[in-house]
């Protein structure tokens, strides 16, 4: 007898096109507003627009955001603590990126 594993998946698609405002990302990033202009202070994130009234965030704001809560949270870091980290995870990214190109076009990748 064979067994049948149904996994759910639950998400919502964001482009990066997509601007939605503070109090639209801390109700996507299930995140306090308070806590979305500290992480704008602290670099974490950056919006267009000159005061928070004003303030856009792009799609990949909403993965910052919700990757900077689970920091805190689960790591417990403090504000440096998941801007550094967040810095660091976007350069492994862009890392792996080159990688990637530097291996499909068949060059070595360069020593930076």
């Amino acid at each position: 007898m064979t067994q049948t594993h149904i996994t759910w998946i639950e998400g919502t698609i964001v482009e990066n096109e997509v601007h939605m405002t503070m109090v639209e990302l801390a109700e996507a990033a299930s995140t306090p507003e308070d806590l979305i202009m500290a992480w704008v202070s602290e670099g974490v994130l950056s919006p267009a627009g000159a005061s928070p009234q004003d303030w856009r965030f792009s799609g990949n704001s909403l993965q910052r955001a919700k990757t900077a809560a689970r920091l805190m949270h689960d790591l417990e870091l403090n504000l440096p603590g998941v801007a550094l980290a967040l810095n660091l995870l976007d350069e492994l990214d862009q890392l792996r990126s080159q990688l990637h190109f530097a291996n499909a076009a068949n060059i070595p990748a360069s020593k930076e």
